[in-house]
Formats: structure tokens, sequence, C-alpha cells
């Protein structure tokens, strides 16, 4: 079975500091107030605590704007890009070995759901443990026992593929095989190495 990440592995972040500093400047916001606000609401929307416009209304939207809140959420969605490179690879290796495919993430529902449609992720992935669907977010080790209780796979069947490093000595804390991904050459070499061979996949 393959575990992966979304963010920084298929996709990049959906709503990480960098596309924060691009909405404070596209929308005249003050960054530093923006991030003071969000850092003390963001765990809880990850969670599924929180709809989009509940967590804008504490972190935006709790006073008057010139623009909006329909505007800043269609802002946030497209910032989203995919690494096609990746969702191939998969696809490919979900193809030649019968792979079960997990995806294990730390989203928000709104983007989470946009994020997988958008980029047909349903057609490569078997299921998503989504933060905000099981109301578990990384680091806690709990969500990924919830991926082997659910797969009933376990984890020495299991390679993980993760661009944070904590997350990825969690995982192998639990004894799942986890390769930090950092670029699509790197990791299809530990992929070939651990017997997935991914020659002639480009």
């Amino acid at each position: 079975m393959l575990v992966l990440d979304i963010g920084g592995v298929l996709l990049i972040n959906g709503w990480d500091h960098d596309a924060r500093k691009l909405a404070a400047v596209n929308f005249n916001l003050n960054l530093e107030e923006m991030e003071d606000r969000h850092h003390l609401t963001f765990d809880t929307y990850e969670e599924g605590k929180l709809t989009m416009a509940e967590y804008l209304g504490q972190v935006v939207f709790y006073e008057e704007r010139k623009f909006t809140p329909i505007q800043f959420q269609n802002f946030m969605i497209d910032q989203s890009h995919p690494y096609p490179e990746m969702i191939e690879l998969i696809r490919l290796l979900k193809a030649r070995y019968g792979l079960k495919i997990v995806m294990v993430n730390n989203e928000a529902r709104e983007l989470n759901e946009y994020r997988i449609q958008k980029f047909k992720l349903d057609k490569v992935a078997d299921f998503f443990i989504s933060s905000c669907f099981v109301h578990l977010r990384k680091p806690d080790a709990d969500i990924f026992r919830l991926a082997l209780d659910i797969a009933q796979t376990p984890s020495r069947k299991v390679i993980y593929i993760e661009n944070t490093l904590m997350f990825v000595q969690i995982a192998e804390g639990l004894g799942i095989q986890s390769n930090p991904h950092t670029d699509y050459k790197s990791t299809c070499a530990k992929l070939s190495a651990s017997g997935l061979l991914t020659d002639g996949f480009r």
C-alpha cells in the first residue's frame, strides 16, 4: 500500500504562508495581523470544525472590507496547482502493481474537496484520510493508525511519501517505511529501491 500526502507531494500546498502573503498583497491586508489570526484558528479549520466562511470571518472579515468573501474564497481556491509528474507516477504504480492508494493529509473541507475533484485525485486514491473528514491532524499519530485500520494493512506493508520530515518520523515510529519527498526524481529512486520499479515511467 502507498500512503501519500497531497500538499507538497501531488499538489502545491493549498493555503500556506506564501499563498497568504500573496493574498495580503492582492487584497491590501495586514499580513502580520492576518497570520496571527490564522494561527489561532487554522487547526480548528483543518479539523473540519469551521467552515471556510467561518474561518474567513475570524481571519479576514472581522471588519468591513472592500471585497467580498466570495472574491477572497475564489482567490484561495485559485492558488492550487498540480505536480503532474507525481500524479501520473502514482497512477502508473497503481495500475502496474495493483496497489492500494491512501491519501493522508491536513486540509480544510472546501479546499480539500475542490482539489480532489479538480485534479481527479479520486481517480487515483482508494480513499482519503483528510483531517477535515476524520477530525484528526498530523502530527497526531492516530491519523496514521486510522488509515491502517481502515485499509486493514499492516504497517510493514506500507510505504509513505511525505514532504514534512516530522510527519515522516512519526510514521516511521509506527513501523511504516517512510520516504521524505523533495522532488520527482529522488522519489522515483527511493520507490525503485523499495522494489516498486519506476523505470520507463518517463
